[in-house]
């Protein structure tokens, strides 16, 4: 029991930090504003949402490659269901993976049929409550 609230309060820590220092950046989908972690480089987009504990409902990650192209995603170590959003270059939503759940081990990838410049993962239940389809805009400077 010791051991584990260790690993958490450990695992709270490097979090905090580790995330601290990403890009904020405000986006607009369905008509609701969002406060996204941008992901622009490997080492955050390698990163992505692993071992982070939790997101507030309007908060988010987006993903922003340099070429558009069909980028998979997966959920190792991630410690909460998220639906993924790929976006492409003229912002349009190009393909969804609604309620992706946490995984260790051997995971699953979720593959778009179409190529996408950005990915934004929000958490799950987003799309639907927010009734998000092929074709929305994303919007965002």
């Amino acid at each position: 029991m010791r051991i584990r609230l260790w690993l958490l309060i450990i695992s709270f820590i490097f979090c905090s930090c580790v995330y601290a220092d990403q890009e904020k950046k405000k986006i607009s989908l369905s008509g609701v504003e969002l406060i996204v972690d941008v992901s622009d480089t490997d080492q955050f987009r390698q990163k992505g949402l692993m071992f982070k504990p939790r997101m507030d409902e309007l908060e988010g990650m987006l993903f922003i490659f340099e070429n558009q192209a069909r980028y998979s995603f997966w959920m190792k170590n991630m410690q909460f269901p998220i639906d993924i959003i790929w976006v492409s270059e003229d912002k349009k939503v190009v393909y969804i993976a609604e309620d992706a759940l946490p995984c260790q081990g051997s995971c699953p990838s979720f593959y778009p049929d179409k190529s996408a410049k950005y990915v934004l993962e929000l958490n799950s239940g987003f799309v639907k409550n927010h009734q998000v389809k092929v074709g929305d805009s994303l919007f965002f400077e």
